[in-house]
């Protein structure tokens, strides 16, 4: 089961609502993947589609809850996908429908759907978060964050519709962007503690937890990892910094040889000889009378300035 479906599954599996709450969620959910299909004489039908069989059986719970309407859930295969199948919640008597419509404002003159007025259906607290719940169910997805970006979207063909759920999500401090992507406008948010707090508010608390661990684990992986870079560059460096001073005191060596130079830099070239592995502070412990990591640097420069002139 993939993130998303984690947590549409526990949302579905919630205890319905007040009377208020349910109405908010079922027009959310209908407005956000719902259509109406008309006939030569007016009369019209309400058709929901979903991919997952414990929305459909939600959406049935709902619409029997708030019409005391037993919905039609039909079963059928994809046509690309020929192993997997998509839910069609239907309500074919006009008249149902038309009442469902109706009470939930979410049609217009000309038998269009629309979206519903957020500030009759989401009055409250509770009914703005059953509201969010139910697009989330209806068009929601969520990246997994052990594997990819932070990223919540919700998708929905009507531009006012998304509209309304961005000015639900900055109600509670969220800020999310839309985006036209095909024929539907998306709705989404990139800030991680942002997409915590949205899965908390429409009712995922598991959701959030599995979220919030995967978060941390994925921080502290790349921060360690962000380390262990850190710390193989340095050594990468100072290994071809002390490769340098061992070539440079080689020459030295060669003309016009190690006992001409000061006993300061033939004691130095001779550590760094004998040690061409060890830190500056290592060397520095090596010498007699020991020397500071700055001292043992400065020395070490001389070497190579000398080298490099080919002088003493």
């Amino acid at each position: 089961m993939s993130f998303t479906s984690a947590i549409k599954s526990e949302l579905c599996r919630l205890e319905l609502g007040r009377d208020c709450c349910t109405r908010a969620e079922l027009a959310a959910l209908v407005s956000t993947n719902g259509n109406l299909s008309l006939s030569g004489r007016g009369a019209i039908s309400l058709n929901i589609v979903t991919d997952h069989a414990y929305i459909a059986r939600r959406i049935y719970k709902l619409f029997k809850h708030e019409f005391g309407l037993a919905p039609v859930i039909l079963a059928r295969k994809k046509t690309r996908l020929r192993k997997n199948l998509s839910y069609l919640v239907r309500i074919a008597d006009s008249r149902q429908a038309r009442t469902v419509v109706d009470r939930l404002d979410i049609i217009d003159g000309e038998n269009r759907m629309r979206s519903g007025d957020i500030s009759k259906l989401a009055r409250s607290q509770c009914c703005r978060r059953a509201y969010l719940r139910g697009c989330f169910l209806a068009g929601g997805s969520v990246s997994n964050p052990e594997t990819n970006g932070y990223h919540l979207e919700i998708a929905t063909e009507l531009p006012s519709h998304a509209e309304n759920i961005r000015l639900l999500l900055a109600d509670i401090g969220i800020k999310a962007g839309i985006v036209s992507r095909k024929r539907q406008q998306v709705v989404y948010v990139k800030d991680s503690e942002q997409i915590a707090l949205v899965l908390s508010t429409i009712g995922s608390n598991q959701g959030r937890l599995s979220f919030e661990n995967a978060r941390i684990f994925k921080d502290l992986r790349n921060r360690v990892n962000r380390l262990v870079n850190c710390e193989t560059a340095n050594v990468s460096k100072t290994v071809d910094a002390a490769q340098r001073q061992v070539a440079a005191i080689r020459r030295l060596e060669a003309s016009p040889g190690l006992e001409t130079l000061s006993p300061g830099l033939r004691q130095m070239a001779r550590l760094r000889l004998e040690n061409p592995s060890s830190t500056l502070d290592e060397l520095g412990q090596l010498a007699e009378p020991p020397l500071s990591k700055s001292a043992v640097n400065y020395r070490l420069r001389r070497l190579q300035q000398l080298a490099d002139q080919g002088k003493h």
